[in-house]
């Protein structure tokens, strides 16, 4: 069994990837977990699609992928805060069309390039064997961007999480914070797609976090338990990536989706024997 993991994180490729990835990991969990408890799941995959015009511009016109990811996923995300708070649409319409328009817009200039099916291909689901120590050391800077803010609202975003009338009152600016907290999405968004593409950084952003919501109930422990799920999914996805010639950021995204579905059953089970426990 060991052999298995040595053969699989020997080749160069492997360890870069397996580190980008759990780079990733850590600037999705710590945001993930404030999307699963404000039940933003929708706004997060929006966004996750919302940086795909930024990043075909990237790709045509030959600069940084990260910088036009960036900039995209900022206007996304003030597009998004426009829509929600100036318009007399619901929300989650602004943001259904907003997540239209963005990915339109993205597949329309990545057709103008010569290799339109392999940019589109690797725009939405990554390439995760391909990460490179310039991007690991990108991914490095922004999730320590995001864990800064994390850490420094942590009170305004518990506040806005569970009472946003509240939040106001004790002077902790919702609308700022959530602000914040869409910046530093798009940030986390912006650090994971090189790894596992825009399609699949859903998976990690969410998997990992509703999975921890699961087993723990304390936010600080539940960011904590989400980074450990999201690692588990990195190295079990790379193994079978590795082995049975899967797409790696596909076979890391659905392993993160497993785990989800593997603590709900532990979860139904163990609430199942606690009550025939009560009944005997």
């Amino acid at each position: 069994m060991l052999d298995l993991v040595t053969e699989a994180f020997e080749p160069a490729f492997m360890q870069r990837a397996l580190l980008g990835s759990l780079v990733a990991v850590v600037a999705t969990s710590l945001v993930g977990t404030w999307v699963v408890l404000r039940g933003l799941a929708f706004l997060g995959d929006a966004l996750a699609h919302g940086v795909i015009p930024g990043i075909a511009l990237a790709v045509l016109w030959g600069f940084s992928p990260v910088v036009g990811a960036l900039g995209a996923a900022l206007v996304m995300s003030g597009a998004v805060t426009l829509v929600s708070t100036r318009s007399a649409v619901r929300e989650d319409t602004g943001i259904g069309l907003l997540f239209v328009g963005m990915l339109s817009l993205g597949v329309i200039i990545v057709s103008r390039s010569e290799t339109f099916t392999t940019d589109v291909t690797t725009l939405l689901f990554g390439d995760v064997l391909g990460v490179t120590g310039a991007d690991i050391r990108g991914q490095a800077v922004a999730a320590a961007v995001v864990f800064v803010v994390i850490v420094l609202g942590h009170r305004p975003f518990l506040a806005l999480t569970f009472n946003r009338d509240k939040a106001a009152t004790l002077g902790m600016h919702p609308a700022l914070a959530q602000a914040a907290l869409l910046a530093v999405l798009a940030v986390s968004i912006v650090a994971s797609f090189q790894a596992i593409g825009t399609l699949l950084v859903f998976g990690l952003l969410v998997g990992p976090p509703a999975t921890a919501s699961l087993l723990v109930r304390r936010v600080p422990l539940m960011m904590v338990t989400s980074v450990v799920a999201g690692a588990v999914a990195v190295v079990v996805g790379l193994l079978i990536s590795f082995h049975h010639g899967t797409a790696g950021g596909a076979t890391i995204a659905a392993v993160s989706v497993g785990l989800f579905f593997l603590a709900l059953v532990g979860v139904e089970l163990r609430r199942w024997q606690q009550v025939r426990t009560l009944a005997v």
